[in-house]
């Protein structure tokens, strides 16, 4: 999970791993279990409404210091919001969303 902006409570799965620089961003990266599933959570250090960013870079950390993955094929990227109860609640906004390969 890459969590380029995060708002109250809500928080990630597992420990702390450290802090890493990837992809053109800083992360505090967490790794737990959702009972089922190992899941690594990279939290961005300052929050952020719109850019860019590079998941390959993520991957490779993944699979080189975490030794996770072998030669995967990545099939699907999702995105979306982690709803949690807020006071006064709070407005989620998707203007643009593109993903690209090469």
């Amino acid at each position: 999970m890459l969590w380029v902006n995060k708002t109250g409570p809500v928080g990630p799965i597992g420990t702390s791993q450290g802090s890493v620089s990837l992809g053109g961003h800083s992360w505090n990266v967490f790794k737990g279990t959702n009972g089922s599933n190992e899941v690594f959570s990279f939290i961005r250090t300052s929050n952020s409404s719109s850019g860019t960013v590079n998941i390959l870079p993520i991957l490779k950390w993944i699979k080189d210091t975490k030794r996770w993955m072998g030669n995967e094929t990545i099939g699907d990227v999702q995105f979306g919001y982690e709803v949690t109860s807020s006071s006064g609640g709070l407005n989620f906004t998707t203007n643009n969303l593109t993903v690209s390969s090469s």
